[in-house]
C-alpha cells in the first residue's frame, strides 16, 4: 500500500504524462482571480522608474549629514508625482514625501522623525548613510524582465503585478473540466426529503465547490445507483471532461463497482489502496487518456483525499505546476494519543494563543461527521511511527480548503 506521499508523486507523475494541452482565452485581468497565464507578463519599464524614497523626511547629501547635529536649508519640497526640478547642493536638503522622486544631488533620505525644521532649516538628529530610505531606479525590476511566467496561477499579489506593469488584459488556460459523480442507493438530491435510510448528496455539492476553487470548472453528474449500467453509463459520460471524480464504490463490498467497472471501461489502475486514515479505499488510474479517482463515500474521507490527490491533477490540467501541500507547524494544545500504522488525517482547529499557532483535536464520530468538520480549519497530520504526543510539542497541520472562517 502506497503512503500520502507515494500516492500523490503517482497521480503527478501520470497526470503530467498525459500531455493535456489547454485551450487559450484572453480575460480582462480583473476577472482572471486564480487563471493560470498562458503567456509571461514583462515588465513595461524599469521599476521603480526612478529613486524612490521610501520614506516622509528630508532629501541629503550622506556626507552632509555624517554627524548628528548638522542644520541644512530646505531648499524646497518634493511630493509623490511631482519632481523637485532643481538639485541638491552642499549643506541643502529638499523635504520629502514617501513614494516621490528623489532629487539629483541627493544620495539618502532622513526619516521626519529624526530631524526638526524651523525656519527654513532642518536639523538632522541621527546620522545618514548614502543610500537609506531610498529604493534606486531597477532595483525591482528592469524593463523587459519577465515578471510573471507562463504557467503561473493569479493571486491577489500576481494581479496587482500585472496590473502595475500596464496588462489590462491577460491570455490564461482554458479551466480544465472535472466531472464529479457519486454513487450508491441510499443517496438522493439535496432538494429531496430522504426516506429514513437515505442520505443527500452533499459529497458532489462540495466535491464540486472544491473543483472550483481549486480552479477548475466542475460538471455534476449527479449520483449513479450501485447498479452496473447506471454506473458505467456515468463513468461513461465523465470521461468526456478532463478528469473524473467519483464518491463512493471504491471499498471491497458486495456493492462497491466502481474500480470493476473502471477495469471494464479499459482503465489501467496504478493504486487502489492508500496508507491513511480517512480514505484509504482511495483509487487512481487511467482511462481512455483521462485521470479518474475513486473517492472513498463518507464526506471527511473524500474531503482529505480531493485535496491530497485531486488538487494535483487540476494543476498540472490547468497548464500550472503542482503546488505543494498548504502544511504548517503549530504547538499542541493539549496531549494526542493515536495508535495505528496509516497517516491520520484528524479534524482540528488551529489558533493563535499568545503569539503562536496552537492546534487543538475536535471530537468526532468519524469519517461521516461532517458537523465535526464544519467546525475545523484544518486536518492534524499524524504519522503511523508515532502514536503519543505531549502538549506543547510542533506537529503537521494540512489547512482545510474551502473553510469559511478564513484560508480557501
Amino acid at each position: 500500500m502506497l503512503s500520502y506521499a507515494e500516492a500523490r508523486r503517482k497521480v503527478i507523475e501520470v497526470t503530467g504524462a498525459l500531455g493535456h494541452r489547454p485551450a487559450r482565452e484572453t480575460l480582462e485581468l480583473a476577472r482572471a482571480f486564480g487563471r493560470v497565464l498562458a503567456q509571461p507578463i514583462p515588465a513595461d519599464r524599469d521599476y521603480p522608474p526612478f529613486d524612490r524614497s521610501t520614506r516622509d523626511g528630508f532629501a541629503v547629501k550622506a556626507a552632509d549629514a555624517a554627524v548628528e547635529g548638522v542644520t541644512l536649508a530646505c531648499i524646497g519640497e518634493c511630493k509623490a508625482g511631482s519632481g523637485f526640478a532643481g538639485s541638491v547642493g552642499p549643506s541643502q536638503c529638499v523635504e520629502i514625501m514617501t513614494g516621490a522622486a528623489v532629487p539629483a544631488g541627493a544620495d539618502a533620505v532622513v526619516m521626519v522623525e529624526y530631524a526638526r525644521m524651523a525656519g527654513g532649516r532642518v536639523t538632522i538628529e541621527r546620522v545618514a548613510e548614502r543610500g537609506q530610505n531610498i529604493v534606486p531606479q531597477g532595483k525591482e525590476a528592469r524593463a523587459g524582465q519577465e515578471l510573471l511566467a507562463a504557467g503561473t496561477r493569479l493571486g491577489v499579489a500576481e494581479m496587482s503585478l500585472a496590473a502595475q506593469v500596464g496588462t489590462p488584459r491577460v491570455t490564461v488556460f482554458a479551466r480544465p473540466r472535472v466531472a464529479v459523480l457519486s454513487t450508491g442507493d441510499e443517496v438522493v438530491d439535496i432538494a429531496t426529503t430522504p426516506a429514513p435510510l437515505q442520505i443527500r448528496n452533499s459529497n458532489g455539492l462540495a466535491l464540486g465547490t472544491l473543483a472550483a476553487l481549486a480552479g477548475a470548472e466542475p460538471i455534476s453528474l449527479g449520483n449513479a445507483a450501485d447498479n452496473r449500467d447506471e454506473l458505467r453509463r456515468g463513468i461513461e459520460r465523465g470521461l468526456e471532461a478532463d478528469l473524473l471524480v467519483l464518491s463512493g464504490g471504491v471499498s471491497k463490498g458486495k456493492y462497491d463497482l466502481v474500480e470493476e467497472i473502471l477495469a471494464e471501461s479499459g482503465a489501467e489502475i496504478f493504486f487502489d489502496a492508500v496508507a491513511i486514515r480517512p480514505g484509504q479505499p482511495t483509487v487512481f488510474g487511467r482511462c481512455h487518456g483521462k485521470p479518474v479517482l475513486g473517492l472513498p463515500g463518507n464526506p471527511i474521507s473524500s474531503m482529505v483525499t480531493f485535496e491530497l490527490f485531486a488538487v494535483p491533477a487540476i494543476d498540472i490540467l490547468s497548464g500550472a505546476a503542482p503546488q505543494a501541500l498548504p502544511i504548517l507547524h503549530a504547538r499542541l494544545a493539549h496531549a494526542v494519543r493515536e495508535r495505528g500504522t496509516l497517516t491520520r488525517f484528524l479534524p482540528a482547529q488551529v489558533r493563535e494563543r499568545q503569539g503562536e499557532a496552537k492546534v487543538s483535536l475536535l471530537s468526532w464520530q468519524g469519517s461521516g461527521d461532517v458537523a465535526a468538520l464544519a467546525q475545523a480549519n484544518a486536518f492534524l497530520v499524524v504519522p503511523p511511527e508515532k502514536s503519543e504526543w505531549v502538549a506543547g510539542e510542533w506537529a503537521m497541520v494540512l489547512l482545510r480548503r474551502g473553510y469559511g472562517g478564513g484560508w480557501c
